[in-house]
């Protein structure tokens, strides 16, 4: 069982990980006028832009943590592009009382797939990669 778990562990890991992530930059093709919408009122400048770039990140580093090619740079573009990201979307403490149960919610889901990104960076992809070939 063990073995079962070595091997396709760190696959299953790094799909679930990206799932969100790759799920997100799709649905924000499909809704990029109210997304650079919502960008530009928490005082984004060049929302469009910034949401063009928030795409390629969410679609791109996901796609190469889920095929396992080059997760570890996969996963620190989403690190990186996450700290930001977070403290702008979810800042819990600064939204009304109705609000910051979710937000903070969101703010610790971020947290824990900060946490992975963190894990496959340091310890890579595992076995069932493009990168293990």
């Amino acid at each position: 069982m063990q073995d079962t778990i070595n091997k396709f562990g760190p696959l299953a890991g790094r799909i679930l990980l990206a799932l969100i992530f790759l799920l997100s930059g799709y649905g924000k093709i499909g809704g990029f006028t109210g997304t650079a919408g919502y960008m530009a009122s928490k005082g984004l400048p060049m929302a469009e832009v910034l949401l063009a770039i928030t795409i390629v990140i969410e679609i791109g580093a996901a796609l190469m943590i889920i095929a396992g090619y080059k997760a570890r740079l996969g996963a620190a573009a989403l690190l990186l592009w996450m700290i930001p990201v977070t403290f702008i979307f979810h800042n819990f403490w600064a939204v009304p009382a109705d609000q910051q149960m979710i937000q903070q919610i969101m703010f610790m889901k971020n947290i824990g797939l900060m946490g992975g990104m963190l894990y496959i960076m340091a310890f890579g992809s595992g076995p069932m990669s493009v990168d293990k070939r």
